[in-house]
């Protein structure tokens, strides 16, 4: 990935989209509490990205979004604003009202069904900026084991009436292929046109990946 950003800012290579489902693993951000790791049952990796610890594993979308905002609108706050709304509206085509909050990166579901002001969250959202070109992204939870979420702080948020979620967990049957065909045309929307790239041996996209789709962006 530090490559392929590298690449970009040097004019090199086209901005360019990773879709990702890692092994169980947790990541650790530059703003990481250790104590926040109750039973490290899986990995713990550094990945260099901002905010503190959370959870990847199989059913969940990790999206690798490797965007240049010389090119486009250099605003971090906006970038990080867009790939909200690029998951507020994945959401949305399912039924599920997402949210932003203040207080709390990522993107929330109201649970009432839980009790009084309980909100799951559904999308977390991780990014690092170098030479203007953005590195990581978003992980959006559609049918991952939510109980792997407890051997940790999940991005330091430990107040109980704040969990985390999935499409399966708020009864919607939906397969990777569907929300992947979502988010696909949630992000032309937002970023522009994208065009399939063919994706040879993951090993030389990530060690950490279990299955990978790519798609370059065209800057505009």
């Amino acid at each position: 990935m530090d490559a392929r950003a590298a690449a970009i800012a040097g004019g090199r290579a086209p901005e360019l989209v990773w879709l990702l489902e890692h092994p169980p693993l947790y990541t650790a951000g530059t703003s990481a509490n250790v104590g926040d790791v109750h039973d490290a049952r899986f990995p713990v990796h550094e990945s260099g990205r901002g905010g503190q610890l959370t959870y990847h594993g199989p059913g969940q979308r990790v999206a690798y979004v490797m965007i240049d905002l010389k090119r486009r609108t250099p605003d971090v706050r906006r970038f990080v604003a867009s790939l909200e709304e690029w998951i507020i509206r994945t959401l949305a085509s399912f039924d599920v009202v997402g949210e932003r909050r203040d207080d709390r990166i990522g993107v929330w579901v109201r649970r009432p069904d839980k009790g009084d002001k309980y909100e799951d969250k559904i999308a977390a959202i991780g990014i690092r900026v170098k030479q203007w070109v953005t590195l990581h992204g978003m992980a959006f939870n559609v049918a991952p084991d939510l109980s792997h979420f407890s051997g940790i702080v999940p991005c330091g948020v430990s107040e109980n009436r704040y969990g985390v979620t999935s499409l399966r967990d708020l009864g919607i049957p939906a397969s990777m292929t569907d929300v992947d065909k979502v988010l696909r045309r949630e992000f032309e929307k937002l970023f522009g046109q994208t065009v399939d790239q063919t994706v040879g041996n993951t090993e030389n996209i990530s060690p950490l990946a279990r299955t990978a789709r790519s798609a370059s962006v065209p800057s505009r």
